[in-house]
């Protein structure tokens, strides 16, 4: 978006991850007029590089951080059903290792798991003779005993766009790939002026009633050179890496598997025919881009290893992500017992033009986040909106009612399937998990595999691809390959070469 906003916007937000797009969808839909900004692409950092699950973080409970737990484990109900196409359950094994953490400590934290939300629709958990189970199919036939839980997985990068497309249908302005240069209070402190620089380096001038500062690793940065505000408030940051290999198992099922120096490592189904494996807890500096090293890949390849039937090589790694996970610094030495709980720090006394930052926080409790956000800045906001955001689904979420959430999107998908009967089912069925409910703008007009246009390889087609940067903001390969749609994994190194060369060519022209 070019050119400034001439009447000032009740709140900005400064950041395109998780957090700040929940921030600006909840503030829009309580009747603020909201603006957001993101350097680069929307999710481009930390929250597309997240393990991907909805959960409670079972191994919190060992550092008795049960309110986090509780939460976490009510928001993964919501999440569920308000995005019921970027998130499904899944069952998680946890096989046994009495050496590392005794049988009754496993059961005691499980029943607290399953108990912490008296709410809980998903299946409780249960033990296994992994042997004799389809739960055991994947693991090393040495493992007797082990538990099966639920949690659940979500698309992170899909997510972010979910949100903003809800706050921009209700209003909000989104300003993609827009550094925020500077931020002032007004010589009366009632208004932040905000310059903003674009993609070109204009320079967008604005002014906002109220500023959130939803940076993420950068979010003390941002306070020190951007606001000249100081806080006593520190984040750890922390690397997460991890590493996806072609499918290592059959079944939809998950494993939690623990390791001698206490950490656990997660092995997840993904993207049709791959396993994704992570994540390490590395301390990194201020500005160290996260790159998967050598030493995490044989870490984690060395891991699975120790549990899986397939031996997991260094030579199978087809893709490595890495992302940096703002931790609020509670002075816990060991980075994977620093916690994962938010904290939310406003500046500004009444009458004045409030800033609240956001420290930490995880992908599961983003709404809640969202909503406590909002209710430390009622007070310089008598007119705000109630909370909304608890039933409403996000962009593309509006499924109908069904017994389970597996149900509903099965329900929608096979609907969509049979609007569709020319187009392969299984196409249309990814293109759902993708896009929810808009899979009807996205379809509008096609009726056959040649209405698609260009075939770049796996499942991506040039009519999605003007569709991703007609509406969801994506700009480069990279957008479109790893976050919006993850083919990338599918396609050949040619080919995501040649991707890239068509969208750079073509870009200017797309209507």
């Amino acid at each position: 978006m070019d050119g400034s906003v001439e009447t000032p916007l009740d709140l900005f937000v400064v950041g395109g991850g998780i957090n700040g797009a929940g921030i600006a969808c909840d503030a829009t839909g309580r009747a603020l007029k909201v603006g957001l900004c993101e350097m680069h692409d929307f999710a481009g950092a930390t929250s597309s590089a997240s393990t991907k699950l909805i959960h409670g973080g079972l191994r919190y409970l060992e550092h008795y951080e049960f309110r986090l737990v509780r939460e976490a484990l009510q928001e993964r109900e919501v999440l569920l059903a308000k995005a019921p196409h970027l998130s499904f359950p899944m069952r998680f094994v946890l096989p046994h290792e009495p050496h590392l953490r005794p049988r009754w400590m496993l059961r005691l934290g499980l029943f607290l798991y399953d108990h912490l939300d008296w709410h809980m629709t998903l299946p409780k958990s249960i033990a296994v003779d992994l042997p004799a189970s389809p739960f055991g199919r994947g693991l090393q036939p040495s493992f007797h005993n082990g538990f099966v839980y639920s949690d659940a997985w979500v698309d992170d990068a899909r997510l972010v766009i979910a949100n903003l497309q809800s706050a921009r249908d209700m209003g909000a302005r989104i300003f993609a790939r827009h550094r925020c240069v500077a931020a002032r209070r007004s010589a009366d402190g009632r208004l932040w002026d905000i310059e903003l620089a674009g993609p070109a380096g204009e320079a967008v001038p604005l002014r906002a009633r109220g500023l959130v500062n939803a940076t993420g690793p950068w979010v003390k940065q941002f306070l020190d050179d951007q606001t000249h505000i100081r806080t006593t408030k520190r984040v750890r940051l922390v690397k997460g890496s991890h590493i996806v290999v072609p499918r290592l198992y059959e079944g939809d099922h998950a494993f939690i598997l623990q390791n001698s120096d206490q950490r656990i490592v997660f092995v997840i189904p993904y993207e049709r025919s791959f396993s994704v494996i992570g994540t390490t807890d590395i301390p990194v500096e201020d500005g160290e881009r996260p790159v998967c090293t050598p030493e995490e890949i044989d870490y984690l390849c060395g891991i699975a290893s120790h549990y899986m039937v397939k031996p997991v090589r260094p030579a199978d790694v087809v893709w490595t992500y890495s992302g940096v996970r703002p931790l609020f610094d509670d002075g816990d030495d060991n980075p994977s017992a620093v916690t994962r709980d938010y904290h939310l720090e406003v500046d500004g006394a009444p009458g004045t033009a409030p800033l609240l930052s956001v420290f930490g926080g995880k992908i599961t409790t983003y709404r809640r986040l969202a909503e406590h956000a909002l209710r430390d800045l009622a007070p310089h906001y008598p007119h705000m909106g109630a909370p909304w955001t608890t039933t409403r689904p996000v962009s593309g979420g509006d499924f109908a009612d069904a017994p389970t959430f597996a149900e509903a999107f099965d329900l929608f998908a096979n609907g969509a399937a049979a609007a569709k009967p020319a187009l392969p089912a299984e196409l249309v069925r990814i293109l759902v998990r993708r896009h929810g409910t808009a899979i009807d703008d996205l379809l509008d007009g096609v009726s056959t595999v040649a209405d698609l246009g260009r075939h770049f390889g796996g499942c991506l087609y040039e009519h999605e691809v003007r569709y991703l940067v007609r509406e969801e903001w994506a700009v480069e390969a990279d957008d479109v390959l790893w976050r919006r749609t993850k083919e990338g994994l599918h396609m050949t190194a040619s080919e995501r070469d040649a991707f890239a060369r068509w969208l750079a060519e073509l870009r200017p022209n797309f209507t």
